[in-house]
């Protein structure tokens, strides 16, 4: 039985302000077109990992604090748990972004945030 903690990085997340521009950017400086392409969010695929944009400043602004590094969890409410009782502070509360896939935030004691992601394999 896998164990609840973080397993490997899996995903950055930008927050973005402007998505078409911040789209064209990442697409000159990896070379790549997106493999995900919508309005509410782009993913480029990096050598196995993912970049992410996201154009919701709701929650994150641009910039410094604006990107999460997500890690990847066998079992996300179980690693939810986890981190909270190590001294996390609870960010995002686990929830489903589509496509059999959930995430939550949580900012880590020193308050850095720390994603985490569980993809339906």
């Amino acid at each position: 039985m896998p164990q609840p903690g973080l397993r490997a990085l899996r995903s950055a997340i930008y927050t973005v302000s402007d998505l078409p521009r911040a789209k064209a950017f990442y697409q000159a400086v990896l070379g790549r077109e997106p493999y995900f392409d919508q309005p509410f969010y782009v993913g480029f695929e990096v050598d196995g990992a993912e970049l992410g944009l996201d154009p919701d400043t709701s929650r994150r602004q641009p910039g410094p604090g604006g990107a999460v590094a997500y890690w990847k969890v066998h079992d996300l409410y179980a690693a939810w748990e986890l981190t909270l009782m190590n001294g996390a502070e609870p960010l995002e509360p686990p929830h489903n972004v589509g496509e059999g896939t959930d995430v939550a935030v949580v900012a880590d004691p020193f308050g850095n945030y720390i994603g985490l992601i569980q993809i339906a394999s």
